[in-house]
């Protein structure tokens, strides 16, 4: 049994507060200003306040911090009419463990009381940031991540270029960094750049530099980002999405080390190890011709696949307290405990936006949970999965493909080769976009197709002969 103090100048408030206390089966008592509240408080101390903003006298964010100073593991909650919301999220921030809004109902008094007094069962939490926390600190015991450190144990000491393959949210830049950190390379920069980020017109200029007048708008020279990781590591994320004519300059600065800046006429010296990332299969995208293959066979010497979170749930537990440690800390917060019904619903979900999403679940149940125990419904919404490039565009085909079947379905036509009359109209631009992608090599098109070369021939001409 719990004991409960009330300060609201409103009667009915006061009220329907201390009968719901009854019914949760604690004691309470009320009063009318601050002043007192907080001598009754000393008279005997509550286990949790709900205190009104605007009170007779003193006022509520000062009586909030005479609590704070006098009572400080008791659980202050803030009353406020709608309009004082911007006063009551001050008052949160200043150490009220959570605020109503006039009108409310007792349910949600009840959750706040149950939440409150849970809060004040957790054991004390040391000062805030006494035991410093990595903020790229690396976790995991499962086989898999057991395998990425041993790989980055292995090529770290090495200048070898390493390709980082994962899905979005993964830690591709975590493992850089570790790379980074532990080579000879350490005290040297460490340069990262999402290359998706870049301009297309400018990415050259981005990553090699220009000269002074090298084009439109520049007015004095810039060091490249190649340049500027010299004697370091340059971190390429999204590697992908370099452009097909600033590919052969990279590859060239891979093989004799130098770079030539955007408008100069001499090179520039650069000792440097690049690290490359993409989400894409860049195997199979080389084999499209949509990525040079001597440039990724150049960035491929040593490749870390991480798994997704999906595939390591026994992480999630550890994943779960390191954040918990991580972000109380650096929010000065008390650290709460997860309850066994939210860490199992952490154990289950299928986190498509990966470790990301995980911390990012954290930091919001940390905000709504106010310092008690993390229970399921303070976590948000499972995030849901992000169509990739490949789906995204099937899927626009799989739309325009059910509109064009609808709107011949609603012609008066009643003609019944509809179905032929979609492979006239699908077939011969995919053919004919097959044999121009491999130069008229019917042969590679055929087994890209999945068709016999003779067959492919005498489709071709029979389109030939129609057109």
């Amino acid at each position: 049994m719990a004991h409960l103090l009330v300060i609201d100048d409103e009667q009915s408030i006061c009220w329907g507060l201390l009968k719901l206390a009854e019914r949760m089966g604690h004691t309470a008592s009320s009063a009318a200003s601050a002043e007192q509240g907080l001598n009754l408080a000393r008279q005997q101390q509550p286990d949790m306040v709900f205190l009104d903003i605007r009170l007779p006298g003193m006022d509520g964010l000062e009586a909030l911090a005479r609590f704070r100073n006098d009572f400080p593991r008791t659980p202050v909650v803030i009353i406020t009419a709608y309009g004082d919301l911007g006063t009551a999220v001050a008052a949160v921030r200043n150490g009220a463990f959570d605020y109503l809004t006039k009108p409310f109902d007792l349910q949600v008094a009840q959750r706040a009381i149950q939440r409150a007094l849970q809060a004040r069962q957790e054991p004390a939490a040391g000062p805030p940031g006494t035991t410093p926390l990595a903020e790229g600190r690396m976790v995991g015991r499962c086989p898999a991540m057991q395998e990425v450190f041993k790989r980055i144990a292995l090529v770290a000491p090495v200048d070898a270029c390493v390709h980082i393959r994962g899905e979005s949210g993964t830690g591709k830049e975590l493992v850089a960094r570790a790379i980074h950190r532990y080579s000879r390379r350490a005290s040297g920069p460490f340069v990262a750049v999402n290359v998706a980020s870049l301009s297309p017109t400018l990415a050259e200029s981005e990553l090699f530099g220009h000269v002074r007048g090298a084009f439109t708008g520049a007015d004095q020279a810039r060091k490249g980002l190649l340049e500027q990781a010299s004697g370091g590591t340059l971190f390429l994320d999204e590697v992908a999405e370099i452009p097909i004519s600033v590919q052969v300059k990279l590859l060239r600065a891979l093989e004799h080390g130098e770079v030539l800046p955007v408008g100069a006429s001499q090179p520039v010296a650069v000792d440097l190890r690049i690290i490359s990332a993409t989400h894409q299969n860049l195997a199979e995208l080389a084999a499209e011709g949509r990525f040079r293959h001597d440039l990724y066979y150049r960035l491929v010497t040593f490749e870390i696949e991480i798994p997704p979170l999906r595939q390591r749930r026994e992480d999630i537990p550890e994943l779960t307290e390191y954040f918990l440690d991580l972000l109380a800390a650096k929010n000065g917060a008390v650290r709460p405990s997860v309850s066994p019904q939210a860490m199992a619903e952490l154990s289950r979900r299928p986190w498509y936006g990966n470790v990301r999403e995980l911390r990012n679940a954290i930091e919001h149940a940390l905000i709504m949970a106010r310092g008690g125990s993390i229970n399921p419904e303070h976590l948000p919404p499972p995030a849901l999965p992000m169509p990739s490039g490949q789906e995204a565009g099937e899927e626009k085909l799989r739309t325009l493909i059910r509109r064009w079947t609808k709107h011949q379905l609603e012609q008066n036509d009643q003609a019944s080769d509809l179905y032929q009359r979609f492979l006239r109209l699908v077939e011969p631009p995919m053919l004919q976009t097959a044999l121009e992608h491999y130069h008229g090599q019917c042969a590679a098109a055929a087994r890209r197709l999945g068709l016999h070369r003779s067959t492919l021939r005498k489709r071709l001409d029979e389109i030939a002969k129609d057109q």
